[in-house]
C-alpha cells in the first residue's frame, strides 16, 4: 500500500526543498501538502517547478486546502487522510519576531496541538517531524544542551514564546508514546551559495542598511558585541540536515539543535558583513534599552534605519547552543554548518539586487 505524507508549510521555503528529497526515498509515497487558500496559486506553482526539477515526483503532489489554526487542519475528510498517512512533516509556524501574541498562539500552538490531535488517529504513523527553534531557549544566560527545554527562562518574543510552548506539547506526546524527531535551527538566511531568501530580516537587515549608505557607514550596535554570538545557519544547510536525519530510524525520539557550532561574536558578524556589504562601518555604540526605545518611540528613526527593534535583543543574546549530538548524527553525510564570513557576500550580493523585498512572514 503506497504510504502518504503530510506536509505543513508548503509552499515555504523548507517545505519546497524538502518536500522532493522525502519523495526520492520513496518511489511509492505519495506527498499531501496542507496549503492556506490564499496561498495555494503560489503552492500550485511551486509544486509544478518542483515536478519540473523532479520529473520522478511528477503526479505525486497532492495540494489539499486546510488551515492548522482549525479543528481537523480545517479538512473535509480528516479521518480519511488520518488512515493513510505515515510521516507528518509539521514545518508551519509564524516566523516573526514582532508577531502579536494571538496569531503566535493560533498558528504556532493551536496549529501544533491540531497537528498533533491528527497524529493519535493516524494508525499506520511512523513519525511526526516537527521544525521548532533554538530560541526556545529564550534568554537563559549559559549553555543550552539539545534535550533541555524548560529552564525557567524568560522570552524576547511571543515567537520565542509560542515555540516553546509548542514543543512543550510535542514533548508531552512524546513521553505518551508519540514517534517524533524535534530539529532546532537557529537564525535562518538564505541560501549559502546563493544567499537567496524568501524576505529580508535577521542579518539581511543590516545589510540593506549597509547598502543603502556610502562607503563609509553609520551603524548602531548594542552593547560590546565581543561578549555576544550571532548564530546563523543557511536554509540550504538546514534542509540538508533535516533530510538527512529524517531517513535515520535511530533518530527517532531525539532533538537536533541545527546551529552553528562555532558561531561568530557579534563583532565578527558585523565585520563580516561590513565587509561583504564593501563599507568601512563607524560604530555608534549603544545599550539595548536605548537602542529598542529609540527605533520604537522616536519618530523617523524606524523608517531611517527599516531595522525593528526586535532584532536588537539578538545583537546580546546570553545563550549558546551545544549541538555536539547532532554533529555526531550529521557526520556520516558529512555536514556542518559552514562559517558565517564564507557565505556573507552571497547574502550580500542577493539584498545588492533585491532591496525592495519585503520582510513579511507568510501567515
Amino acid at each position: 500500500m503506497a504510504s502518504t505524507i503530510l506536509f505543513t508549510g508548503f509552499p515555504g521555503f523548507l517545505g519546497r526543498e524538502l518536500l522532493p528529497r522525502v519523495l526520492a526515498r520513496d518511489p511509492a509515497a505519495r506527498a499531501v501538502c496542507l496549503v492556506q487558500g490564499k496561498f495555494m496559486a503560489v503552492a500550485r506553482d511551486a509544486a509544478a517547478a518542483i515536478e519540473r526539477a523532479y520529473p520522478a515526483v511528477a503526479g505525486r503532489i497532492d495540494l489539499v486546502p486546510g488551515d492548522i489554526g482549525d479543528d481537523d487542519l480545517g479538512l473535509d475528510d480528516a479521518a480519511g487522510l488520518a488512515r493513510d498517512v505515515r510521516e507528518i512533516y509539521h514545518l508551519a509556524a509564524i516566523y516573526d519576531l514582532s508577531v502579536p501574541r494571538a496569531l503566535a498562539e493560533r498558528v504556532n500552538v493551536d496549529g501544533t496541538r491540531n497537528v498533533l490531535e491528527l497524529a493519535t488517529r493516524c494508525g499506520r504513523l511512523d513519525r511526526v517531524h516537527y521544525v521548532s527553534t533554538c530560541y526556545v531557549s529564550g534568554r537563559y544566560t549559559g549553555i543550552f544542551e539539545e534535550e533541555d527545554l524548560d529552564k525557567g527562562q524568560t522570552f524576547n518574543n511571543f515567537y520565542e514564546e509560542t515555540k516553546f510552548e509548542a514543543e512543550v506539547l510535542v514533548r508531552e506526546r512524546m513521553l505518551t508514546g508519540l514517534p517524533a524527531t524535534i530539529y532546532r535551527p537557529s537564525i535562518v538566511v538564505g541560501d549559502s551559495r546563493t544567499g537567496a531568501t524568501q524576505k529580508l530580516d535577521g542579518p539581511y537587515y543590516i545589510l540593506r542598511w549597509l547598502l543603502r549608505q556610502p562607503r563609509v557607514a553609520l551603524l548602531p550596535v548594542i552593547g560590546d558585541p565581543s561578549r555576544f554570538r550571532l548564530n546563523v545557519v543557511p536554509c540550504d544547510f538546514v534542509v540538508d540536515a533535516i533530510a538527512h536525519l529524517s531517513g535515520r530510524p535511530d533518530t527517532v525520539g531525539r532533538t537536533f539543535a541545527l546551529a552553528d557550532h562555532d558561531p561568530p561574536t557579534c563583532e565578527e558578524a558585523l565585520e563580516a558583513m561590513a565587509k561583504a556589504a564593501g563599507r568601512r562601518v563607524i560604530r555608534v555604540r549603544l545599550p539595548v534599552r536605548l537602542a529598542k526605545a529609540l527605533i520604537d518611540h522616536v519618530p523617523g528613526v524606524y523608517r531611517l534605519l527599516q531595522i525593528p527593534s526586535s532584532l536588537v535583543d539578538y545583537m546580546a543574546h546570553p545563550t549558546h547552543y551545544h549541538n555536539r549530538a547532532t554533529l555526531e548524527a550529521l557526520a556520516p553525510a558529512r555536514l556542518a554548518a559552514p562559517r558565517f564570513a564564507d557565505y556573507a557576500p552571497h547574502m550580500a550580493s542577493f539584498v545588492r539586487g533585491n532591496l525592495a523585498l519585503g520582510s513579511a512572514a507568510m501567515a
